[in-house]
């Protein structure tokens, strides 16, 4: 097992990394439609950027967690850091060239790093036991609350810094940051050699049979739920703000607030999760997520708008860093990659369904039945995460 100061180095190192490269979403999701806009005439194309982006997070996951693997997790990283790289030059060259589909391509490369990305807060587990493993995850996570402030501060900077082609200079951003992530991961430090060497010589238990126990189908589904009704709200919300009276500045400023509420708590989650359990902490955040609907159900205000999403954010940092956790409760080091990415994959498909049907719910049924939709998902989980807490003293004392 690495020693205590190889485990710091490398949080403190995937916590940078995340600040680089958890701007690259921001800048893709903020921009994507309005280039999309520019670049094409049919308007059910415009948002089709962002939704590529989702879908290549989702489908980048399980050759991320093969290569990692295969070749190590800064190997893998160092190969999502060049896609990250790839994915911002490709993006400019479709706006340059006026060209919708390179300029898709380019966001949907960017899916394709942020799979990478994504998996940092796996890495940041290893070589911890226990309680600890809480602690880890959110520190890492720490780094998405600066990425959530540098991607849009950067799209700010530059998105009138080359003449005739706005938001072009956004993605050259996007490329350098990604490019400056690589001599911070060639930091990380690679486990054991007995780990390696174990994890080569063994798959551990099929994933099939990983995939049947209760545990880790709790887990997952825990993270699914989380992640995608987060995002399943906050696609939709800015869209409602408009259409109910309120000002795009308003719209703005309450995703802003969505998103520093997202990662914020990791400041404290991680010793929450070490001193309450990450079941506890889970449920918990499951529950702020189903009181944030009861907010937006209660009125159209501004108000009820801002605090419904800040109350998304923080249910959302606690339930997906609670099931993060949890899911590296369920497998052996052997099992390690193919565990989370199998669990990555699950979530994020989720969340690229969840990204191309939020809209689309909206103007069919409306912001009130969107929201009624939340309380459901949230007691199907929540319910048997509950009856899991209940059971766990009871397992202890026998």
């Amino acid at each position: 097992m690495s020693s205590d100061a190889t485990v710091r180095r490398n949080i403190f190192v995937l916590a940078l990394a995340q600040t680089l490269g958890g701007s690259n979403g921001p800048i893709v999701i903020s921009l994507g439609g309005l280039v999309g806009q520019e670049l094409t005439t049919d308007a059910a194309l415009v948002t089709l950027p962002v939704s590529l982006y989702n879908l290549g997070l989702a489908l980048g996951t399980l050759p991320a967690a093969f290569i990692m693997r295969r070749f190590g997790r800064r190997s893998g990283y160092l190969l999502g850091a060049c896609c990250g790289t790839a994915a911002g030059l490709i993006a400019f060259l479709g706006i340059y060239w006026a060209s919708f589909w390179i300029f898709s391509l380019g966001t949907f490369v960017a899916g394709f790093y942020a799979s990478y990305v994504q998996s940092y807060r796996f890495a940041a587990a290893d070589g911890v036991t226990g309680p600890l493993k809480g602690i880890a995850i959110s520190s890492v996570m720490i780094g998405g609350l600066a990425a959530a402030i540098l991607g849009p501060q950067l799209v700010i900077w530059t998105r009138e810094s080359i003449p005739m082609l706005p938001f072009a200079g956004a993605f050259i951003g996007q490329a350098a940051l990604a490019l400056m992530a690589i001599p911070v991961l060639l930091l990380l430090r690679a486990p054991d050699r007995a780990e390696a060497r174990q994890g080569q010589l063994s798959g551990g238990r099929p994933m099939g049979e990983i995939l049947r126990t209760p545990r880790y189908m709790l887990a997952v589904a825990a993270g699914v739920v989380s992640y995608g009704l987060m995002t399943f709200v906050m696609t939709a919300a800015p869209i409602a703000m408009v259409h109910t009276g309120h000002s795009v500045d308003h719209a703005a400023l309450g995703i802003q607030w969505h998103v520093l509420a997202m990662f914020a708590p990791s400041f404290v989650t991680g010793r929450l999760m070490a001193r309450y359990g990450k079941e506890k902490i889970t449920a918990i955040g499951l529950a702020i997520i189903g009181v944030s609907a009861m907010v937006a159900l209660s009125g159209l205000d501004i108000g009820h708008f801002w605090v419904s999403l800040t109350l998304l954010g923080i249910g959302w940092n606690f339930g997906f860093l609670g099931a993060t956790a949890m899911v590296t409760d369920c497998h052996t080091p052997e099992e390690r990659s193919k565990v989370q990415g199998t669990n990555d994959f699950i979530v994020f498909g989720i969340v690229a369904i969840a990204s191309f049907t939020s809209g689309a719910l909206l103007n069919s049924s409306g912001w009130t039945m969107l929201n009624w939709l939340v309380l459901p998902a949230v007691a199907l989980i929540l319910v048997p995460l509950i009856w899991r807490i209940r059971q766990a003293p009871a397992a202890t004392a026998a």
